[in-house]
């Protein structure tokens, strides 16, 4: 079935009880159970598992084309769950250019095992493997990446990561399984902050994983979420498998809607640069065009004239919204360097543009004055 079809009904089957079409939402926090603890329906506590998250995590694994998947609380939380299956003393590769998240959780928390986080230009596969050549046991790959829209060759880093025994991660975030899908294309394990596209209405926090394979690194990684409690609450995952229904339509208008940006700013005069893998002028513009079946609602643009004169244009915008986070129906704007904090790493001209679902004239018009 195509994606479309896919996200409607994954996860979507009527209510066996009432027959109703809209999945109920089951709030119960523990279920009844024999006297020896047999488990009469399936479960036993909310947080072992629970059937509203199963529905979700069965839309996640159809529309990702995995094997299984697991919902959390959010995406860092999921981003947590599986770094922390890696074992004391790792080396992992990250990307040079990645969600702040992953990077502070490497540098302030996994160093505590020993686990070393070397970054590595994932646009590059020789590179890679030449990172590679010490040992390692994760390459973590975010295409494209956050905030500068680098692609990777998902591909190319599969062979890389089989070559030297290591799982390739994929963060799909940005492009969802409705514009690409990693572990069609040799991942291991695909993972999402649902708050975003899959929610699509800035209004549930989530993440998950999904597997290539049902294997001793899917059991690690439900185990800690079980022991450590971080799954989605069902009201959460009730409303992320509602955005899943939504999400090929959305992601449509979300891509048409940047394009028209993305080719407005570049043409521009006070803006140095646009990375959106969408225009012909990225670097990594074929390979973008290889993987994905379209270019993503997310853009960044490096305004002339330094911090200043990008501040100058997020304090104008009037249609756009100063905020953080992605992938709801409002479009929203923010200096990525100013939220990073005390160590940015951003571009200190470069503003990061979520591009929402208003009519692209309105976007535009919005930023030619806050440009002008």
């Amino acid at each position: 079935m195509r994606p479309e079809t896919i996200a409607v009904h994954a996860g979507a089957e009527p209510d066996a009880a009432t027959g109703a079409v809209a999945p109920p939402i089951h709030l119960s926090t523990t279920f009844a159970h024999g006297p020896a603890a047999e488990r009469i329906a399936g479960y036993e506590y909310q947080r072992e598992g629970n059937p509203t998250q199963d529905r979700l995590e069965h839309a996640l694994t159809a529309l990702e084309g995995g094997a299984a998947a697991l919902a959390f609380a959010s995406g860092m939380a999921a981003m947590t769950a599986l770094l922390e299956a890696l074992p004391n003393g790792a080396r992992i590769l990250i990307p040079d250019d990645c969600y702040m998240g992953l990077r502070l959780l490497a540098q302030d928390f996994l160093t505590r095992r020993g686990i070393t986080a070397v970054t590595a230009d994932m646009g590059d596969p020789a590179a890679v493997a030449a990172a590679c050549k010490d040992g390692v046991s994760r390459i973590w790959l975010e295409t494209p990446s956050n905030p500068c829209l680098k692609i990777a060759d998902i591909a190319a880093l599969a062979q890389v990561a089989r070559s030297c025994g290591a799982r390739l991660v994929c963060d799909n975030t940005f492009a969802t399984p409705v514009l690409q899908q990693p572990l069609a294309l040799g991942a291991d394990v695909v993972m999402h902050s649902t708050t975003k596209y899959f929610g699509g209405h800035s209004d549930v926090l989530g993440g998950a994983l999904v597997f290539a394979r049902r294997d001793a690194l899917y059991e690690r990684v439900a185990h800690y979420r079980h022991v450590t409690g971080a799954i989605a609450s069902p009201f959460s995952a009730w409303l992320t498998l509602r955005g899943c229904r939504s999400l090929p339509a959305r992601m449509a208008w979300h891509c048409r809607n940047a394009r028209a940006v993305a080719e407005f700013l570049a043409a521009h005069a006070r803006v140095e640069r646009v990375n959106w893998p969408g225009l012909p002028t990225h670097p990594q513009h074929a390979v973008a065009a290889k993987q994905m079946r379209d270019f993503g609602g997310m853009l960044s643009v490096e305004i002339r004239g330094g911090r200043e004169a990008a501040l100058a244009v997020a304090a104008k915008v009037r249609l756009f919204t100063n905020a953080t986070s992605l992938g709801g129906c409002e479009s929203l704007l923010e200096h990525r360097a100013s939220v990073e904090g005390e160590h940015p790493v951003s571009p200190q001209n470069l503003l990061r543009i979520s591009v929402g679902l208003e009519h692209p004239d309105d976007l535009i018009a919005d930023l030619a004055g806050a440009l002008a």
